[in-house]
């Protein structure tokens, strides 16, 4: 146990049940912070018990340590980084003497530290987060320290966040946290946000800012839909062409290999994966500008329209290209995966080519042009194969019949409600793992509290097997790009991403709307003050109104 026997006698118990683990709550206890009984803290924990016996803090006295007892320590730069960045969000940038005195004027306890104890031999502190990095974590809050305790660096990251959002200010604006234990995990392993920087350039500034929102939700992967028709902005050392003549502009909407290495490690110090989607043959017309030869020219007739339709899967040099760019991209990024899209391949030019036509006769397709996009998209699994990489593909490839490895994981956002279960029962029961997004498509607004549609979808709600469920292992959140850029996107995102994000941490039973009002509308206003533009969920007004302009 984190705290001892005599805390727990102080404990006024505010707990959520889990099985053996639920407590009787003292419904005569006022509420603590913000009118939920289990404060603000979002998303909500798997197990958490939040008393009404309160500690204060001063800046000028409290610090944030490594635990004598943890295997990382003062080297470990990823929690050096954190425990600054989190100790500024409570305090401020300045330890302000004053609150010593505001907090012994008052006579209240004080919480001096927070010990940051890693458990495992091997706390990950160098490494990137995979898809099965640890990100559990406990966390207890008594009157003599807070101990912070997880088996690696990402549970720690996690446990800071929650750490941070327990801290609140009392009526005389003294920094307040409240005795407390809680026990947390993730519900799915994978919790995404997909950016589509394509349609429209983001500078690197937006796209930090909403990586910092994201670990302040506890997502834990940036799908980057870096390029598309629109725009090629990820500029190639293999082929600078690329984007010289594929961006919207060569110098100015062109992310270059500083930017990207910048993204990735902002990402990793706050326990966020980096999954690049470069997306064919499908959505690939600024690929074409920069590299002869690799879309097909359509026919009008029997004569060339001058118009280009997908990548042509015919040609050995479309092979030849896609095994030199992906092995740029494996050692660019990080990750174990890769997003290959594969959605949406219209096959009207294809259909119209002579050589394409030939092609087909000769390999016994037919007019099944679903068997050629198969044929092109089976060879680019093996070229990616090659890399080490696991890859991720939209749900068009498994419907289409492409020949997949088993760990191919599956990412499904067409359909309506039922149909997209009916997409994820298919899947699973063919024994892949899968990635929801349909009820996540952030981009489709609506007036009023659309939030409360996100937040009830759920990935498991669908006919099948307990083993099938246990095949879903997480999804994203999606903001398509072609009404989107800079003004707009952080607003349009949160907090309506951090429906997604509760849905993908807490508990499968954590449902209730009311208390979700309650804790997100605190934890919006959270994220102004930490200089989110996050929209108002509805008429209220913010202690720390956001100042950005």
């Amino acid at each position: 146990m984190l705290a001892s026997p005599g805390f727990f006698v102080l404990m006024v118990a505010v707990a959520i049940c889990r099985g053996l683990r639920c407590s009787n709550m003292n419904t005569e206890d006022e509420l603590v912070d913000g009118g939920s009984e289990y404060g603000s803290v979002w998303p909500l924990p798997q197990n958490v018990r939040i008393s009404t016996v309160s500690f204060k803090l001063a800046g000028s006295a409290f610090q944030v340590v490594d635990s004598k007892d943890s295997t990382a320590g003062s080297s470990c730069s990823l929690l050096q980084n954190a425990y600054r960045r989190y100790y500024e969000y409570v305090f401020g940038n300045a330890r302000n003497p004053a609150d010593a005195r505001r907090v012994t004027a008052l006579g209240a306890p004080g919480l001096a530290e927070l010990q940051v104890w890693i458990t495992s031999p091997d706390p990950e502190c160098d490494g990137y987060p995979r898809a099965a990095s640890d990100e559990s974590y406990e966390l207890s809050v008594n009157q003599t320290y807070a101990l912070l305790k997880a088996p690696k660096v990402w549970g720690a990251l996690r446990g800071l966040e929650t750490f941070s959002q327990l801290v609140y200010e009392d009526e005389h604006g003294a920094k307040t946290i409240n005795a407390t234990e809680i026990s947390d995990f993730p519900r799915f392993a994978h919790r995404g946000v997909l950016l589509d920087s394509s349609r429209h350039f983001l500078p690197i500034k937006v796209i930090l800012a909403n990586l910092e929102a994201m670990a302040m939700n506890k997502f834990n992967v940036f799908h980057w839909h870096i390029v598309d028709d629109p725009s090629f902005p990820y500029f190639s050392r293999t082929f600078p062409q690329l984007s010289q003549q594929g961006a919207y502009h060569p110098y100015t909407h062109v992310y270059t290999p500083a930017d990207v290495k910048m993204v990735i490690e902002f990402a990793r110090l706050r326990g966020i994966r980096v999954v690049p989607e470069f997306d064919t043959p499908g959505h690939t017309q600024s690929w074409g500008k920069g590299q002869k030869d690799l879309l097909t020219p359509c026919y009008s007739g029997s004569s060339p329209s001058g118009t280009f339709g997908p990548v042509n899967p015919i040609l050995n040099t479309t092979y030849d290209f896609m095994s030199q760019f992906f092995k740029e991209i494996s050692t660019v990024f990080p990750d174990e995966y890769v997003h290959l899209g594969g959605d949406e391949v219209d096959f009207n030019c294809w259909r119209s080519n002579p050589d394409i036509q030939k092609f087909m006769d000769q390999q016994g397709f037919g007019g099944d042009y679903s068997m050629l996009e198969s044929f092109y998209i089976q060879k680019l699994l093996d070229i990616v194969a090659t890399t080490q990489k696991g890859y991720v593909i939209w749900q068009e490839v498994f419907d289409n019949g492409v020949k997949l490895k088993p760990d191919t994981l599956i990412h499904v956002w067409k359909g309506n409600q039922q149909q997209y279960q009916e997409e994820m029962a298919k899947v699973t029961s063919s024994g892949y793992q899968t990635l929801l997004s349909t009820p996540w498509y952030l981009n489709r607004i609506s007036y009023g509290q659309d939030w409360r549609g996100i937040y009830k979808a759920d990935p498991q709600h669908f006919n099948g097997t307990e083993a099938q469920k246990k095949l879903v292992i997480g999804g994203e959140a999606c903001l398509w790009g072609e009404y989107v850029d800079a003004t707009n996107l952080t607003p349009r995102l949160w907090p309506r991403a951090s429906a997604v994000a509760e849905r993908l941490w807490s508990a499968k039973d954590v449902t209730d709307l009311d208390d979700a009002y309650r804790r997100l509308s605190i934890h919006r206003c959270r994220m102004v003050e930490r200089g989110i533009p996050a929209e108002p969920l509805f008429t209220s007004y913010c202690p720390r109104e956001y100042r950005g302009i």
